[in-house]
């Protein structure tokens, strides 16, 4: 006799009633229950960078490694543009179901200080999911420029005001911001001219139509590795390990500092449900010692917070951010 038969055998025709009504209650909170699970379809994650950019490259070992871990697709959605705010438009005018995140990085975060006339606020606006890691920026040269060194960069820079020029990912992104800082410190004057994103600055550096520009680490070592970029000094108070020979900028610049960093988060309004459950099972994969090594290797100093770390973080940042962005006259 089957479990259930038992079970019917021993109960009196009322108590099978009452069993009856009990189980017909049930079904409603059985099928919201199935209808909230989550994922059930591919997941988009909206990128403010270019393909082949430093939040890309982390965006997509993301996407691989959680496509793996949900059995559905983490769709990266490349959008350059204006620093990032074209990425957050498009996030918030997303449904905020959980099946749109956005990778929120130091660029935006910087550009949010920055730019006016922005459409969104991003402590209104988005959710904390997970913090990935920082990362430095790296201060790149191309092989026409006579400078071996910072202080020989400072020195050129010194002596023919404005004809040096360097690159960044837009007005308002953190490579402009570090130029900036760097150029306010320094006491230099260099013309900055910006792109739609970090891989264009690149090109053009190495083809020597700006001399100078500044990547994070996943995005500039490729062309450091390969001898057509030279790797003047690092942004972060400390070399970073991946370029061990390029001194911390501070090291030259006392008191500059500057640092990329990546996170995700989804548009105010998403569940708390599904925040919770991808803030838990993100910081599960980037705690795998195999995902740790993988970002390690791209250069990424991992944290794995979770959403209380991130917006700890994202609060503490507002404010040295601020900071930055005042000392160095940058706001539009």
């Amino acid at each position: 006799m089957s479990s259930g038969k038992r079970v019917a055998a021993m109960c009196s025709p009322s108590m099978l009633a009452i069993a009856t009504l009990a189980s017909a209650a049930l079904l409603p909170a059985q099928g919201v229950h199935a209808q909230t699970q989550f994922p059930v379809k591919p997941i988009r994650l909206i990128v403010g960078s270019a393909a082949g950019s430093g939040p890309d490259i982390i965006g997509r070992a993301m996407a691989d490694r959680l496509g793996e871990t949900w059995g559905q697709r983490m769709i990266v959605d490349p959008r350059p543009g204006a620093a990032g705010a074209i990425s957050a438009d498009l996030a918030l005018a997303a449904a905020p179901d959980g099946y749109t995140m956005m990778m929120l990085t130091s660029q935006l975060f910087v550009a949010s200080q920055v730019l006016s006339g922005l459409k969104f606020d991003l402590a209104r606006d988005f959710q904390s999911i997970s913090l990935i890691g920082t990362v430095p920026f790296v201060l790149l040269a191309n092989n026409q420029v006579p400078a071996k060194s910072l202080k020989e960069l400072i020195e050129l820079a010194r002596k023919a005001p404005g004809t040096l020029r360097y690159g960044s990912a837009g007005t308002g992104a953190s490579e402009h911001l570090s130029g900036v800082l760097f150029t306010q410190l320094t006491q230099t004057n260099m013309l900055h001219v910006p792109y739609k994103g970090v891989p264009q600055a690149i090109t053009d550096a190495m083809a020597n139509e700006v001399q100078i520009t500044y990547a994070v680490v996943p995005a500039a070592m490729p062309h450091v590795q390969s001898g057509r970029l030279r790797a003047l000094g690092v942004t972060t108070p400390t070399r970073a390990p991946l370029l061990p020979d390029a001194p911390a900028i501070s090291e030259v610049v006392p008191g500059y500092a500057m640092y990329g960093w990546y996170s995700i988060v989804a548009p105010t309004g998403t569940p708390a449900a599904i925040l919770n459950q991808s803030s838990s099972e993100m910081v599960r994969v980037m705690k795998e010692p195999a995902f740790g090594e993988r970002l390690k290797a791209l250069g990424v100093d991992l944290v794995a917070g979770d959403r209380q770390v991130l917006d700890k973080w994202r609060a503490e940042e507002l404010r040295r951010i601020r900071e930055v962005v005042k000392m160095a006259g940058a706001k539009q």
